[in-house]
C-alpha cells in the first residue's frame, strides 16, 4: 500500500513539472519575435524646394537638419525666385514652393494655400561710404520712384542715386513696393535676379541703395543697412511690429494633393517650435509657438 501510495506521489510531481515547463514554453511566446516591425518608421526619398532666393540661410538651416535626422531623405532646394516658386508648388514640379511675400487672392482662388514659417525684414541697404544713416518710409519711395535723385536732398553727400531691385516675380521686390507704395513706379538702374546679386551691386556702388533680407545682410560690412523712421531693422523689431518694412517667408502648397510622407515630415518640422533656433539663428523670425 505504501509503495502504491509513493507512486502515485511521483507520478503526481511528475505532471506537475510537465505542467510548469508548458506554462514557461508559452510566456516566452509572449515576446516579440526576432524581425517584427519597428515602433517608429524610417523616412526615405526626396523633398523638392522651390522659390525665394530670399529664403536661402533658413531653408539651408532646415534642410540641414531635417537631412541629419533622416539620413534616408535627400531635400533639394532651387532658389528661382517667389514668383516661380509659387507656380512649380501649383502645377507640381516641386512639393513645397518657397515666397517671401503673403499669396495673392487670385493664387489662394486658383487652390494654394501659403503658411507663414518667419517674418523677415526688408532692410534698406547702401553703400558703407555713405553718410546717410536713417531714412523714412516716404524717403525711400521718393528715392525709388525717381522724386528725390541726389544724396544731398536727404542729408548726404552730392551724389546722383543709383536704385538697385529684384526683378519682377521677386518677393522682396513685391514686399517692398507694397510696404512703400511704389508698386508699379519703381525706376531702377539695375534689375538683379538674387538677393546676393543687390547685396553686390550695392557694395560696389558708393552712391546704390537696395533692399534685401535681413537674414541676407546681417553680419555684413560690405552694405550698410540704414535705419527707417528711426527703427533699424532687427529681429525685435520685425517681431514687435516696429520695423515698417517686413514681410512674411511663405510654404505654399497646393489643395487637394497630399504631400509625400517625408515632404509632409518636412513640413512639420519647418513650421513645429523645434525650428525656432535654427530659424532664428539664420536671421529671421519664427512664428511657431
Amino acid at each position: 500500500m505504501k509503495k502504491v501510495v509513493a507512486l502515485l506521489l511521483t507520478l503526481t510531481l511528475a505532471m506537475s513539472l510537465l505542467a510548469g515547463c508548458g506554462g514557461q514554453s508559452s510566456g516566452g511566446d509572449s515576446t516579440p519575435a526576432e524581425g517584427d516591425a519597428p515602433a517608429g518608421i524610417q523616412l526615405s526619398g526626396s523633398v523638392s524646394l522651390n522659390g525665394s532666393t530670399s529664403m536661402e540661410k533658413v531653408v539651408g538651416a532646415l534642410n540641414e537638419q531635417f537631412m541629419a535626422d533622416n539620413s534616408g531623405v535627400s531635400v533639394t532646394y532651387d532658389p528661382t525666385g517667389s514668383g516661380a516658386g509659387i507656380e512649380a508648388a501649383s502645377n507640381g514640379s516641386a512639393d513645397i514652393g518657397l515666397s517671401s511675400r503673403a499669396l495673392k487672392d487670385e493664387e489662394t482662388a486658383a487652390g494654394l494655400t501659403g503658411t507663414t514659417v518667419a517674418l523677415d525684414g526688408i532692410a534698406v541697404i547702401v553703400n558703407p561710404a555713405n553718410g546717410v544713416e536713417d531714412l523714412t518710409v516716404e524717403q525711400i519711395a521718393q528715392i525709388f520712384s525717381g522724386e528725390i535723385t541726389d544724396w544731398s536732398q536727404v542729408g548726404g553727400q552730392s551724389g546722383t542715386i543709383s536704385c538697385i531691385g529684384r526683378e519682377a516675380g521677386s518677393g522682396t521686390r513685391d514686399g517692398f513696393e507694397s510696404i512703400t507704395g511704389t508698386t508699379d513706379a519703381c525706376k531702377l538702374d539695375q534689375e538683379l535676379t538674387s538677393t546676393g546679386a543687390v547685396i553686390e551691386a550695392v557694395a560696389g556702388n558708393p552712391n546704390a541703395i537696395g533692399y534685401a533680407s535681413l537674414s541676407s545682410v546681417e553680419g555684413k560690412a560690405t552694405v550698410k543697412a540704414v535705419t527707417v523712421d528711426g527703427v533699424a531693422c532687427t529681429e525685435e523689431t520685425v517681431l514687435d511690429g516696429s520695423y515698417a518694412i517686413q514681410r512674411p517667408f511663405v510654404l505654399v502648397t497646393k489643395d487637394g494633393t497630399a504631400l509625400s510622407t517625408q515632404a509632409q515630415a518636412w513640413f512639420d518640422f519647418a513650421t513645429s517650435a523645434a525650428a525656432n533656433d535654427l530659424i532664428t539663428a539664420a536671421g529671421a523670425v519664427p512664428v511657431a509657438k
